[in-house]
């Protein structure tokens, strides 16, 4: 029979095997898509299924043709897979920070290629390669000056330059040892802080401004490789709460002759800098954020003086400044910027202006606020400045959607790009004129084509037709009330035949943490489709403290994790069992991942709810985590001993109800080993029986097919076992 919402019965058998195959259910889609500066190309690499063979291909954007611009043969030696680096935290860091394998030169008619650490500079006309670095120590985040004729690059923490005509390398900074960086980044910068690059060449191409950073104070934390008869420890720089942060000053190189200024902002030592650049040639600017994140400078700097003014305070007492969604952007052409805010009690963007004569000479001046409403931008995602207009990406009318929106730079005309249902991603040409568009939703398999603005758009890939040829289902949407009237977004997945006798078990997926939302308009999740044919409900509702909703709703969370969250969860889980009386109270079982993770074990330890949990790699004391990513929400520690006391699981060992599956890698830089380490003491102390599965050298995402289906075949048995 055909499952409730198929649209046609099954063609393939879904199992765990077939969700992790090379590839996945819809097939490798395009990776790394970029413009070409002038605007007139689109660029992305297309590999096969098993990652052997791939392509760079390019759409003229104004035809929509599509053709090969570097072939597999040349491309597999300058764009190796990413599946064949064997480091697992490398292949991590490429993935998870999105490291580009190439990039446009200024003239659109080159490209340098980053070959795990060799840089390749590739010539289109010739379409030949040549090899730009031939050190021993990888060189990464190539960066070519606006005029072209150098590239920057980072080795061993320290700045490098070098004529695109092949002449000597010049080491810009030369300091040693591992505690220094020059342009680089560190692991909470990348990580809490979303920056992509530490250095940027000035408009004029003579200097670069640059982020030096002091690692020195920083505690370590060990990480071992176990394989090997001798095992290796790899030393992370990874400040924990409380503890000293890199320090951090920004610096300026001649690029020429090699000398460097050092610029004062701030006194204080415990800033973060997590955005700078250049306004015009001789004037940069930079973002100085306080400790608790709640305050943050925008500053115009002299670079030949080093006279610094503070031009704007963006201030949110009781909240914070969110950094991963919107970035400001500097307009080109005239003395203006885009800055995100959260003033009026959701994100907007706001307009500033400026002398661009004399920028040090008076404050910013706001112009006018762009968007308004009860919705959140996302982020700014184009420009066209010539037709003075913004593109944005907003969840305006449906928390659960994305949709790409433009709106004028006189604050008239918002009007939306995308209409159907699901999720709308676009990635925008410098100029503004044209732009990918990705969508998927709940009906719908991933597609991406070229757009026009304004105009047609083209075809440039789609993803195999997993929802029919799987029968994958789109869930139920729902909607509650939490205690305080709010309303909190569910989905519900039945099994697609009711059980002949007897009551459905209930498995809640959570995350319920400040980074992810869970109940979005997106594609049908396999493994949840997987469990459903087993017999199994899955449901997910979005707590106050996760994304995607204004700052109130956000922010209920501040200074505790785990109680609200919790609250919300159990508020919304007695409305779905009044709603949905198949569902059988007795046998309810909840999991998650990260802060899902964490989430599973609060709620198994403060609440008699769960016969079942599986938690993977989760924080179980935050002291245990980052100082950006926690003090953002909990405070510093000293402020709040307690807060931080009632977020430690472990405290609450003996209370746990339920049969637990505790799941980590070893290798996990991010949440550390260490937090299962210690809820393992805490609940053989406490005289409480649990399941434990290690995965060795395996990171915070646990990839790879072997790893993958090992663990979700674990996660459903214990489902089964512990349910039915």
């Amino acid at each position: 029979m055909t499952p409730a919402g198929a649209q046609t019965a099954p063609t393939k058998s879904l199992t765990i095997e077939t969700i992790y195959q090379p590839g996945g259910l819809g097939g490798r889609g395009p990776e790394t898509t970029e413009w070409s500066p002038d605007g007139t190309k689109l660029t992305f690499v297309q590999r096969d299924e098993k990652g052997e063979k791939g392509e760079l291909w390019y759409v003229d954007a104004a035809t929509g043709e599509k053709k090969v611009l570097v072939s597999a043969a040349k491309l597999a030696s300058l764009d190796p897979d990413v599946n064949k680096v064997k480091d697992e935290r490398e292949k991590e860091r490429r993935t998870r920070y999105h490291v580009a394998a190439y990039l446009w030169a200024p003239d659109s008619k080159h490209l340098i290629f980053d070959s795990q650490g060799q840089l390749w500079l590739y010539d289109l006309g010739t379409e030949t390669a040549v090899q730009f670095t031939s050190a021993s120590d990888p060189s990464g985040d190539p960066k070519f000056s606006p005029d072209g004729t150098h590239v920057a690059y980072t080795r061993k923490h320290n700045l490098y330059v070098r004529p695109t005509s092949g002449k000597d390398e010049k080491a810009l900074t030369k300091d040693t040892g591992e505690n220094l960086f020059n342009g680089d980044i560190d692991w909470v910068y990348a990580e809490e802080l979303g920056v992509r690059s530490n250095y940027f060449w000035s408009p004029d191409s003579k200097e670069i401004a640059f982020l030096h950073m002091d690692e020195t104070k920083v505690p370590i934390y060990p990480i071992t490789d176990w394989m090997p008869t001798h095992p290796n420890v790899d030393n992370e720089k990874y400040p924990k709460v409380g503890d000293p942060n890199p320090v951090v000053k920004l610096g300026v190189a001649d690029a020429d002759k090699g000398k460097v200024r050092w610029i004062s902002l701030t006194s204080d030592e415990e800033s973060y800098i997590p955005r700078f650049g250049w306004v015009k040639e001789g004037v940069m600017w930079a973002e100085v954020l306080n400790r608790t994140e709640d305050k943050m400078d925008l500053y115009f700097v002299d670079a030949k003086s080093g006279k610094s003014r503070i031009v704007l305070t963006e201030a949110t007492p009781g909240a914070w400044i969110d950094f991963e969604r919107v970035e400001v952007r500097f307009l080109k052409s005239s003395g203006r910027f885009l800055w995100p805010s959260w003033r009026d009690g959701n994100m907007h963007i706001y307009l500033y202006s400026f002398d661009k004569a004399n920028p040090m000479g008076a404050d910013a001046k706001l112009e006018r606020q762009l968007t308004k409403g009860d919705f959140e931008v996302l982020g700014i995602e184009g420009v066209d400045e010539a037709g003075g207009t913004v593109f944005f990406s907003a969840n305006k009318d449906d928390p659960r959607q994305t949709h790409i929106f433009s709106v004028q730079l006189d604050g008239s005309g918002m009007k939306a790009l995308t209409s159907d249902e699901g999720q709308h991603f676009g990635n925008f040409s410098d100029d503004g004129k044209h732009y990918t568009h990705m969508c998927l939703g709940p009906e719908k398999s991933p597609s991406m084509s070229l757009c026009a603005v304004g105009g047609a758009c083209n075809p440039v890939w789609a993803a195999r037709n997993a929802i029919a040829d799987y029968g994958l289902r789109a869930p139920k949407y729902l909607e509650f009330k939490a205690d305080d009237g709010t309303t909190l977004y569910g989905r519900l997945l039945l099994p697609p035949d009711a059980p002949a006798s007897g009551k459905i078990p209930l498995i809640i997926n959570i995350y319920g943490g400040p980074a992810a939302q869970m109940v979005r308009k997106s594609a049908p999740d396999p493994f949840d489709e997987v469990l459903a044919r087993k017999g199994f409900a899955i449901f997910a509702v979005d707590n106050r403290g996760t994304p995607g909703r204004d700052r109130k709703f956000q922010t209920a969370i501040r200074h505790e994790f785990g109680a609200v969250e919790l609250k919300d969860q159990l508020t919304a889980l007695d409305q779905l069992l009044a709603q949905y009386p198949q569902l059988d109270k007795d046998r309810i079982a909840i999991w998650g991942w990260s802060n899902g993770g964490s989430m599973t074990l609060y709620a198994m330890t403060h609440s008699e709810r769960f016969r079942a949990g599986v938690a993977v790699a989760p924080v179980t004391d935050q002291r245990n985590y980052d100082t950006i990513y926690t003090e953002r929400y909990m405070g510093l520690l000293k402020d709040d001993k307690d807060g931080y006391e009632q977020s430690d699981v472990m405290t609450s060992a003996e209370k746990l109800h339920g049969a637990l599956l505790l799941v980590h890698g070893t290798s996990d830089d991010n949440v550390h080993f260490q937090n299962s380490i210690q809820m393992i003491d805490a609940l053989i102390k406490a005289g409480k029986q649990f399941r434990l599965m290690i995965y060795p050298n395996k990171t915070h995402s646990i990839a790879g097919k072997d790893a993958r289906v090992h663990l979700f075949t674990m996660i459903a048995d214990h489902f089964e076992r512990e349910l039915k």
